[in-house]
């Protein structure tokens, strides 16, 4: 059980930042190695500085409903983070791991309704003129549809634990004695 606490927390704490970054890096849309676009800024090099020079994208209602569904899907992995800290710590035995369970659950389908929205709209959502097959997929677009299978292990791993702490009988104790 402290092997899966702690593999858990771990997968927890990498998807986490794994969604960090890829709500907030550059790298969505790669145009050429001069240009990149993401959901929020819009970077040219400049080869005078070795630097890149970013503005705000352009805004559409595609290009919102991406930055708003990897924002919730940061919101709720945190939430869910948390609860899992505060039932590991104070809750006694029974019915825990459901609430950040479910919270990991939609952190996935919003990370993944993201990228498909990303995909399949790529156009509106670059609101760009050019042609796409100038341009590929970043890494942080790719990272992104990392992070939603280990979202979505992680909501098993949570039913998983809650199971185990279900079937062990006995005595009520705290999550952390059950560390201990």
């Amino acid at each position: 059980t402290v092997l899966l606490l702690v593999s858990l927390t771990v997968l927890h704490l990498v998807t986490l930042a794994m969604l960090l970054v890829t709500t907030v890096e550059k790298s969505w849309w790669v145009w050429s190695d001069s240009e990149i676009k993401e959901h929020w800024l819009t970077c040219f090099h400049d080869n005078s500085t070795n630097t890149f020079l970013c503005a705000a994208s352009d805004e559409n209602d595609w290009l919102h409903s991406v930055q708003a569904l990897m924002v919730l899907s940061v919101v709720f992995s945190s939430i869910s983070f948390l609860v899992f800290l505060i039932q590991l710590l104070v809750t006694a035995k029974g019915k825990v791991f459901y609430f950040p369970g479910l919270c990991q659950a939609f952190a996935g389908f919003t990370t993944f309704a993201a990228c498909l929205l990303f995909s399949f709209h790529k156009k509106d959502t670059l609101n760009d003129s050019r042609d796409l097959g100038k341009g590929h997929f970043g890494y942080v677009f790719i990272l992104a549809w990392v992070c939603v299978p280990l979202l979505l292990i992680s909501t098993v791993l949570y039913i998983h634990l809650h199971k185990k702490k279900c079937a062990t009988t006995g005595r009520e104790t705290s999550r952390l004695a059950v560390l201990i």
